[in-house]
């Protein structure tokens, strides 16, 4: 296995070499590295007919399969509109396309190129909020999110337009005056006097930014996921679930159903994002626990309960622990 990921890395330095055009069709504009290297292999196919040499080492059938598999690949991969950019998208095409092949061809053609194996996808619903969910408080439309503002596996900072009809008349005086003279002072040229202006804006709970091309004075906003606890970052796939939830709503405009305020300030809410309950994905895919104690929705349980079923994510341990406990456990000094 060391063998064929150090493989897949030389295979993604070569790719670097490569322009854009050389991809061409293929369309991977994503830097996922077994995404890049099969879309790559399927262009070199093309023209050279030949598969990878290490190839053999993960699958059952020889190469003239191997060749076949390559084939109908590439023409799946150029019929995708749009052409898969994820591991998971990458996985359910070689799935499908190779669905009559055997088991263990197809399942060693994806780890190869360490692409998620069929008993790990998930299938999400349609990520459509309901039209009036009890206890509901307010609605909150997000600009595009920095993956930075992501804090663990279930809290993001969002910022929301004061254009936005509900949040323009919750603009402070001092904030709306500090704007405008921000916007002076920069045309102006005096920046150190707009850095300072700037400063009290953020002091205050907002910030300008820049979105397309204009500046935007914007709300900021603390989001506790609503009904799921992830793994702190200190412990085991801590790292996996924020870059999971960095991942899913990264540049993307969110759709939050804020229903309370924690006692950190933080909304809590139900998060959507591209048709994606973010909520529901997090548990899928085995990066969070149901939060029993704060929420009694079924399907949570019934999520988690498929992915401790697969054993996927944190479940792939036998007994991972509890963020609830292992919080508590560091309040008493355990």
């Amino acid at each position: 296995m060391g063998n064929a990921i150090t493989s897949l890395w030389g295979e993604l330095c070569k790719l670097a070499a490569v322009d854009s055009d050389s991809l061409g069709h293929h369309g991977v504009t994503a830097a996922n590295v077994g995404v890049s290297v099969l879309a790559h292999h399927l262009y070199n196919f093309e023209i050279t007919n030949e598969v990878p040499q290490e190839l053999s080492k993960h699958v059952v059938s020889f190469r003239k399969a191997q060749a076949t598999w390559y084939t109908i690949l590439s023409e799946a991969w150029r019929e995708s509109r749009p052409p898969p950019q994820t591991p998971e998208e990458a996985s359910r095409l070689v799935i499908q396309t190779l669905k009559r092949h055997k088991k263990a061809d197809v399942e060693g053609l994806l780890a190869f190129y360490g692409l998620p194996l069929p008993h790990t996808l998930v299938e999400l619903t349609n990520g459509v909020p309901p039209s009036h969910p009890q206890g509901l408080k307010f609605e909150l439309h997000s600009l595009p999110v920095d993956e930075k503002a992501v804090a663990d596996g279930d809290t993001i900072t969002v910022y929301v337009s004061t254009r936005d009809a509900r949040e323009s008349s919750y603009v402070p005086r001092e904030v709306q005056v500090a704007a405008v003279e921000r916007s002076k002072a920069r045309a102006k040229k005096d920046y150190d006097m707009a850095d300072e202006l700037h400063e009290q804006i953020i002091d205050s709970g907002y910030r300008v930014l820049p979105v397309q091309n204009e500046e935007i004075l914007a709300r900021k906003y603390r989001i506790r996921l609503r009904g799921i606890d992830a793994p702190e970052s200190e412990m085991p796939f801590g790292q996996q679930a924020k870059e999971e939830l960095a991942k899913i709503v990264k540049n993307k405009c969110l759709r939050i159903l804020v229903f309370d305020e924690d006692r950190y300030g933080r909304s809590v809410g139900d998060v959507y994002c591209s048709g994606i309950f973010v909520q529901e994905s997090m548990l899928k895919k085995g990066l969070a626990w149901h939060y029993k104690a704060y929420d009694q929705r079924p399907e949570f349980e019934k999520w988690e309960k498929e992915a401790r079923a697969k054993r996927v994510g944190l479940w792939s341990s036998w007994n991972p622990e509890m963020p609830w406990e292992w919080r508590k456990d560091r309040r008493e000094g355990r």
